[in-house]
């Protein structure tokens, strides 16, 4: 893909999520824009379905969660207090104030987007409910506004699969997490070829759909920026919400959710 045709898949993916920022409730919590409204239920009924908890639900901003993603990145995270997170591709914030609150007074949160209407959201969410601890950078994931080994675990929820440069995306992790740093990632993979009708359209890209890459593509990626310990686990059970995303489309058959870590190795292993 040419830079370009890059440039205006970001620019298609941008314009989708600057209109769902801009929405003070959005109409509907659905993955894809075809969806008719309220098919999905709210954010929170989503996000239940997706393995976030009651608690980790009432527990943010409200207006944080636009339920939006695939999978829960906290639960695999195992963050613990004092760590640096970064979250790629941070909406509103919903990860990364739930993050906050996990690593503490002495942790630090980052959420990068490429989205100036959504990063606004999650900065006023942030100031108006005091959350010191957290930051909002616009930028691309492919090119993150973050210093070299500073982070020691990064997030993402259904993010990583809307960018034309996914190996870029993961030379970006690499580059940015500490020496044993993690990746937490939940995502969408390919389990089988999507027709081309879909593969083709940027209604589809933009909705998670298109642009899922199969476990050994994301495995390949990993490697080839240096992970190791790589797993990529899809979730059988996802089917059940990735069926609800278009009606008819039957697209459980062709995609579902997966749990993705890797960690960078230490510096005396990665020579």
């Amino acid at each position: 893909m040419s830079q370009v045709e890059q440039d205006d898949v970001r620019h298609h993916v941008r314009s989708r999520y600057r209109q769902i920022a801009l929405e003070s409730r959005p109409a509907s919590a659905c993955c894809t824009p075809s969806a008719t409204s309220g098919c999905c239920g709210t954010a929170d009924d989503v996000s239940a379905r997706l393995g976030y908890s009651r608690d980790e639900l009432s527990a943010v901003p409200e207006g944080a969660n636009l339920g939006l993603g695939c999978g829960n990145p906290q639960a695999i995270a195992m963050l613990r207090p004092g760590e640096t997170v970064l979250d790629l591709g941070s909406g509103a914030g919903f990860d990364c104030f739930l993050a906050a609150k996990q690593v503490g007074e002495r942790g630090r949160v980052y959420g990068v987007d490429m989205t100036p209407e959504m990063i606004s959201r999650a900065r006023k969410n942030a100031q108006t409910h005091d959350y010191a601890n957290v930051e909002f950078r616009l930028g691309e994931i492919e090119h993150l506004p973050i210093a070299d080994a500073s982070v020691d675990v990064i997030l993402s929820n259904c993010v990583i699969n809307l960018s034309p440069d996914k190996q870029q995306v993961f030379h970006e992790a690499y580059r940015t997490l500490k020496p044993g740093g993690r990746l937490a990632v939940s995502d969408v993979v390919m389990t089988a070829e999507l027709p081309e009708a879909v593969r083709s359209d940027r209604d589809a890209l933009a909705s998670c759909v298109a642009g899922a890459s199969t476990v050994a593509e994301v495995e390949r990626m990993l490697q080839a920026s240096g992970f190791s310990a790589i797993a990529v686990e899809p979730k059988d059970e996802s089917r059940a919400f990735i069926q609800d995303w278009v009606p008819g489309a039957n697209l459980a058959d062709y995609i579902q959710s997966a749990v993705i870590q890797a960690m960078k190795p230490q510096r005396e292993n990665a020579e």
